[in-house]
């Protein structure tokens, strides 16, 4: 079923709305860990995940603009699927939760919520996020090339944060 563009841009901006509540969230808990000593790690990558996260949003609204996408229900829905685990992962995280990687001394690694049954429960969301908003519009190319740009920054990411993980008490 497909709902009319409006339903698109609807979708798209409260995405972006989401993200900058959530980097709120983040800066706000990156700045009370600071100033508890702890340190930030793999700071040279970070913008370039912002970038890829700022353009993938830009790169949808021309798209919507460009052609009039209509909304893909089913791949809206399977999209907002995924937001309860986004909001777990935050939840379970809480005052550790950062966009950033920070690194709080003596701090044990959190193992309860999705942590259980992943170790880098978010990065799953937002691997499902970068493929399936796109299709929700109908922009499988983008799906595609943003899905690539994701995982290659990932793997900066991830060689960065488990090598920080490695360090802390378990």
């Amino acid at each position: 079923m497909m709902l009319p563009v409006w339903a698109s841009w609807t979708l798209l901006i409260a995405v972006a709305l989401a993200r900058l509540v959530e980097l709120a969230v983040a800066q706000r808990n990156t700045r009370a860990l600071i100033a508890r000593g702890a340190r930030e790690v793999g700071a040279a990558h970070y913008p370039l995940i912002v970038a890829v996260h700022t353009l993938w949003l830009l790169t949808l609204a021309a798209w919507i603009a460009r052609t009039d996408a209509p909304l893909h229900l089913g791949w809206a829905l399977a999209y907002l699927a995924v937001q309860p685990l986004r909001v777990w992962v935050i939840r379970t995280l809480g005052p550790y939760w950062t966009t950033r990687i920070i690194c709080v001394p003596d701090a044990p690694l959190v193992r309860r919520g999705p942590y259980r049954v992943l170790k880098h429960p978010n990065y799953a969301v937002v691997v499902a996020e970068i493929a399936l908003l796109p299709l929700a519009v109908g922009a499988w190319q983008i799906a595609a090339i943003f899905t690539v740009l994701n995982a290659a920054v990932l793997a900066v990411r991830l060689r960065a944060e488990n090598a920080a993980l490695a360090l802390r008490p378990s």
